[in-house]
């Protein structure tokens, strides 16, 4: 059994995707970062970075005591491992997933967070820096699309960790005012896992922890 502690967040879907998508037993424990609810001991003592997300699993392969992990890059692998799912086992196939979601982390999440604080007020209070971002969030659009014209998803043929790292940053495009008509391969592939079920799932029932908050 795995307990996911998240908020419904680019960072904390990647994680309830993964767990739909895998079929692996699991809990949601939301963590309403809006209450500060991340700085909660029980929460530090499996995230000290009080960062959502963060999982529990109570049976660890070593058959050891119940083991945390935390930071989403490190939740991911940890599961494809956990799994073997998700994650190739050749080598080469295995570094290029590992790449796009290091890519994910390092570039397109902190451009996309970046995005969503100069989609309001702060953009006319500092228009240079609004403009920097965008560029930014362009440059890795356009990366991502030229990725996605090699293959049906962003490791290869099959669907992989590196695909559940970036489609959350995606799901914002529109609030992000992106034209996914000048992505025409990221926009396939957007609408590709949109459509999975398992993603479906992971985005109802965020949405659901989101309505039971207020």
């Amino acid at each position: 059994m795995i307990e996911l502690h998240y908020w419904p967040t680019s960072n904390g879907q990647k994680i309830a995707i993964f767990l739909e998508e895998s079929g692996i037993a699991h809990e949601l424990h939301p963590v309403n970062i809006s209450k500060k609810e991340q700085f909660r001991p029980e929460f530090l003592k499996i995230s000290p970075n009080n960062r959502i997300p963060a999982i529990l699993d109570r049976a660890p392969a070593n058959g050891g005591e119940p083991a945390g992990v935390f930071e989403s890059g490190a939740i991911l692998f940890y599961l494809a491992d956990k799994t073997g799912q998700f994650l190739p086992r050749d080598p080469v196939a295995r570094i290029r997933a590992m790449e796009w979601v290091f890519w994910q982390i390092g570039g397109l999440g902190p451009a996309s967070g970046q995005a969503n604080l100069y989609t309001g007020d702060m953009a006319a209070q500092n228009p240079g820096a609004a403009e920097r971002c965008f560029n930014e969030l362009a440059r890795l659009y356009k990366v991502l699309d030229g990725q996605l014209g090699r293959g049906a998803f962003l490791a290869g043929a099959d669907y992989s960790i590196a695909d559940i790292a970036c489609y959350p940053a995606i799901a914002n495009h529109e609030r992000h005012k992106v034209n996914m008509a000048d992505y025409p391969n990221v926009k396939r592939w957007f609408e590709a896992i949109k459509a999975r079920p398992a993603v479906l799932r992971a985005y109802e029932k965020g949405d659901a922890i989101r309505k039971a908050a207020g």
